[in-house]
């Protein structure tokens, strides 16, 4: 029979996964027993190699009960973190994430401005067979509500989207 936290009960209990790594005894109030099973040694060695298993002792101590199976999961994800990329560890992750996500938002752009710059020239091609972007037909269209007033603007920012796809494609 085996208890909440995954060892059997009685006096051949299995070490978990910490214990049997340090080859030491693992007593009924092993702090490490809950997190580190001992079907899962990889999780406490790469925690063990990066933190080291008297700090993850004192720092699991002092931590509620409620929060320790959190702390844990950090470590784990630091630990392996580290070890895929010992000078950034998890820092190298984001920062990777980061420039991906810079990446898409600068293709979103571009594709938000080709939208526009199409919308612009259906609205011109509107306006050269005598459609008048008020009339019935259009009036109710985004690419209408550009023309107006802000035809001039548009004009403009066409020539900027006409720029920026032309940079974008050498």
């Amino acid at each position: 029979m085996k208890t909440e936290n995954g060892r059997k009960q009685g006096g051949g209990a299995a070490p978990c996964a910490a214990c049997k790594l340090l080859r030491r005894r693992c007593g009924e109030e092993c702090v490490f027993a809950p997190y580190f099973p001992a079907d899962q040694p990889h999780k406490f060695a790469n925690v063990h190699k990066v933190f080291g298993a008297s700090n993850v002792n004192k720092m699991l101590q002092e931590l509620p009960i409620h929060q320790r199976g959190d702390a844990v999961s950090s470590l784990v994800y630091e630990a392996n973190a580290r070890v895929r990329d010992p000078v950034y560890g998890c820092v190298g992750a984001i920062s990777s994430l980061q420039h991906q996500i810079d990446a898409l938002q600068t293709q979103l752009a571009l594709a938000q401005a080709e939208v526009v710059h199409l919308r612009v020239r259906q609205t011109a091609s509107f306006s050269n067979y005598g459609l008048s972007p008020t009339s019935p037909s259009n009036s109710g269209s985004p690419s209408s509500r550009l023309v107006g007033s802000h035809s001039r603007a548009m004009f403009e920012m066409d020539m900027v989207v006409d720029q920026a796809i032309e940079d974008s494609m050498w």
